[in-house]
């Protein structure tokens, strides 16, 4: 039985390999593989012989041409041994599967920045943002104004850019951290 979710973190991940594992139990296997945008990923055999699931699995995601991506693959054992040329097959062939049914949903790379502006500058740097069609990701209303921002990396610079200009060089823009 094969299952593909969203992942953008290892930890999205691993909540789906978890719910798999705890809504199949009784099955042997939870064969799983994630890929992320950038460009972490892990595969488990989950104690089929080394190599046979993960990896094919982790191959597929790739040959799919997919990314922020879990496929958990679960197997019940009913006997018959398919070696690991079988095993290659099955597990690689079902998270394939699995993922030719799945709906593919854009992913937009982003840069992460730290936004600081005074109040009277809140106004041009909303409207800057509402036209690119940006929500902060939070917002912090002290002495001043400090926001986190997903810029999308095609248009990071434009958008800093703009910002600049609509403040006259008064917002400061810097990575988080």
């Amino acid at each position: 039985m094969g299952l593909a979710a969203p992942a953008s973190s290892p930890e999205d991940a691993a909540a789906v390999i978890a719910a798999a594992v705890g809504r199949w139990s009784d099955a042997r296997h939870h064969c799983f593989a994630w890929l992320l945008a950038d460009g972490r990923s892990r595969s488990s055999d989950d104690g089929e012989p080394g190599g046979s699931a993960g990896r094919p699995m982790l191959a597929q995601i790739e040959g799919h041409d997919l990314a922020d991506v879990v496929v958990v693959v679960t197997r019940w054992f009913g006997g018959t041994k398919l070696g690991v040329g079988g095993l290659i097959r099955a597990y690689g062939g079902c998270a394939g599967k699995t993922l030719d049914r799945g709906k593919r949903r854009a992913v937009i790379p982003t840069v992460r920045v730290i936004l600081r502006l005074d109040y009277p500058d809140s106004g041009a740097v909303q409207a800057i943002l509402g036209a690119h069609g940006i929500e902060p990701l939070a917002v912090d209303w002290g002495a001043a104004i400090t926001m986190e921002l997903a810029l999308p990396s095609d248009r990071h610079d434009a958008i800093v850019a703009a910002l600049t200009d609509a403040t006259r060089g008064r917002v400061r823009c810097e990575a988080p951290g």
